[in-house]
């Protein structure tokens, strides 16, 4: 109802302005008291025409249907193809009927009629823009530097302007292009390249930061980041190229500069017809499938079209988020929900008799290495043993490709965690050599926002006023997203031959302590001024660096950049097994026995000698 009476008041002020056109035209060429000899029925017809043909023009050329608030050079555009083509066929229905009018008024009327459609049009727009920057408090706007004078950054500006009650004004340009430097773009001076931020920053006294470089390299844009964040301004950037459809940008498309953004990593290119190979029309299973690895394995998994995709997970109410998230973005899925514990023996074996999946990703496991200190049976009984039973109900029931999740601090393994993730890579290393289910493992490092990682807790102190705490000043992290994370793990289960232990490019290792400086200059903060940045001392079993490959195992390449994989090792299942039953029997024991058990199992284990307090989470 409300588009109707829009285009009702469009169509009653044309026929006004048509009629206003017609009346001007005559008085400007013959003068309001020498008007042409016509008799009543003619000046009617005279102007029914011209009404007629105008708004039959203008209803064709879309000029009903355009939304006004949104006029840019393409309405213009339709304005003066329906000027023209009104004047075209009013000219030619003069003629059909005889009437003698001359060529200049139909100029006038050609001229006036485009003038009055274009003022009617944009002048609406001019009047929104009005209202809204009326109704905004001048002393309220928050002073805008925009980075990227391309399409982007110039639809950016179009963007802030039509929406004034964000109280946000471009004010300031910065572009790399030496030929926009001192031009001018919608009023907005390009003041230089990046080297000039921080300068026109101060002098322009700005607040905030956009940078709109959506196709530029994700390393450009982490340099530009970089010198952004020295300032105090808060950062927003448009994320990428893809999410500009048809040329528009929408403010809800800004987004705050996130700690993932400073990391410079390029996506990840994928080789979908492998993936596909072993996954599409598959039925596959997920453990600890509503863990921060294991949810997003099932958000990837359900793009490639498995027959069924099982989550398993002990947790409820994660995989229940989980299950609604995969009804509402992937409605034809078919999939199941399995509460289980991969200790539980008999029950896998009910699961997998029952659904027979081809692939499984094993991401069940406990993770924190802190608590599995304190925790040591705990992270045995979920990492060893749920291992080993998912493993053998694995090879028993016919799984044609399993792949393990694991995690750097199996190298050289320091603290139980990791200890009992590199006894995992063993089970599977072993198993593979007398079985025709492909077994292999991917590992990487920590990955950041997912349960327990360091983000969240930096984040939460920071919005507690401080302080940040950090273990040690020189501690470094290997880190990877989420997404970016687990679609490496499925180009390399794709790879999978068997045996093999995958390693993902982590990049440069990032210091714990720079992360948490540039998550506090993300808010707006300044490290050690507004929020302090406390060091509490390693602790029990944490190393200050950490390694992605053990010195015995090699390394080479693969088809993908970022996949390299490990030399087998050559592990005994039997032997294996055999210290397994005995860890089994003291692993409930006292911890001293238990440790030197498993430092007999793992021979690059190393026992903490102290134990500390632990104040921070790590993330496998």
């Amino acid at each position: 109802m409300q588009a109707f009476l829009r285009r009702l008041t469009l169509v009653l002020l044309d026929i006004f302005l048509i009629s206003l056109t017609l009346y001007l035209a005559f008085v400007i060429k013959h003068g309001p008291d020498d008007l042409p000899d016509f008799k009543l029925v003619q000046w009617i017809t005279i102007w029914a025409a011209a009404t007629v043909t105008s708004i039959a023009v203008n209803y064709f050329t879309g000029l009903y249907r355009s939304l006004w608030q949104y006029a840019s050079i393409n309405e213009l555009l339709n304005v003066l193809v329906s000027g023209f083509i009104t004047e075209a066929l009013f000219f030619v229905t003069m003629l059909l009927v005889g009437y003698k009018i001359s060529y200049s008024v139909h100029f006038l009327v050609l001229v006036l009629n485009t003038v009055f459609l274009g003022v009617s049009r944009l002048g609406y727009r001019m009047l929104r823009r009005i209202s809204k920057l009326g109704s905004t408090v001048a002393s309220d706007f928050k002073r805008v530097l925009i980075i990227g004078a391309g399409d982007a950054g110039v639809m950016v500006i179009r963007e802030l302007r039509r929406h004034y009650e964000m109280g946000l004004d471009p004010v300031a340009l910065i572009d790399d292009d030496k030929l926009k430097h001192g031009c001018r773009i919608m009023g907005v001076k390009v003041h230089g390249g990046r080297e000039k931020i921080i300068e026109v920053v101060d002098k322009l006294d700005i607040d905030m930061i956009i940078v709109a470089l959506p196709s530029a390299p994700r390393q450009i844009q982490t340099e530009i980041l970089e010198i952004c964040k020295q300032t105090k301004c808060k950062l927003k950037i448009l994320p990428g190229v893809y999410e500009i459809i048809n040329d528009r940008v929408s403010v809800s498309q800004l987004r705050d500069v996130q700690i993932e953004d400073l990391l410079g990593r390029e996506p990840v290119n994928l080789n979908i017809e492998e993936i596909c190979g072993y996954i599409q029309n598959e039925t596959v299973l997920v453990t600890g499938g509503g863990g921060s690895i294991g949810s997003e394995l099932c958000r990837q998994i359900a793009r490639f079209n498995p027959r069924k995709l099982l989550i398993l997970d002990i947790y409820e109410n994660n995989a229940y988020d989980l299950q609604q998230e995969l009804l509402m973005t992937h409605p034809e899925l078919d999939h199941e929900v399995i509460i289980a514990s991969v200790r539980d023996r008999a029950r896998l074996e009910q699961i997998f008799e029952q659904y027979r999946p081809s692939a499984v990703f094993h991401a069940a496991a406990h993770k924190h290495v802190p608590l599995m200190e304190h925790n040591p049976s705990e992270a045995i009984k979920n990492n060893v043993f749920g291992t080993l039973n998912t493993a053998e109900c694995a090879d028993k029931y016919g799984v044609k490709r399993f792949v393990l999740i694991s995690t750097d601090k199996a190298v050289n393994p320091t603290n139980i965690m990791g200890a009992t993730k590199r006894i995992a890579e063993m089970i599977i290393q072993g198993m593979n050599k007398h079985s025709k289910t492909e077994f292999v493992a991917v590992r990487f490092g920590n990955v950041l926002g997912s349960n327990g990682s360091v983000i969240p807790l930096f984040k939460k102190q920071i919005a507690e006023g401080g302080p940040v705490t950090v273990t040690h000043p020189e501690i470094n992290r290997f880190f990877m997203t989420i997404p970016e994370a687990v679609q490496l793990v499925l180009e390399a289960g794709s790879m999978a031959r068997g045996g093999e232990i995958f390693v993902l490019d982590m990049g440069k290792p990032v210091k714990i302590v720079d992360l948490a400086r540039d998550l506090i200059r993300l808010s707006g903060l300044e490290p050690d001024v507004d929020i302090e940045i406390k060091f509490t001392g390693l602790r029990p079993g944490e190393k200050l660096y950490e390694e992605l490959l053990m010195s015995e195992e090699g390394l080479t390449s693969t088809s993908h950049s970022k996949i390299f994989i490990g030399k087998p090792s050559d592990i005994d299942i039997n032997k294996l097994r055999q210290d397994l039953e005995k860890l089994k029997f003291v692993m409930n024991g006292p911890k001293e026995v238990l440790m030197e058990l498993i430092k007999e199992i793992v021979p690059t284990y190393s026992m903490p000698a102290t134990e500390a307090v632990a104040t921070l989470d790590d993330n496998a």
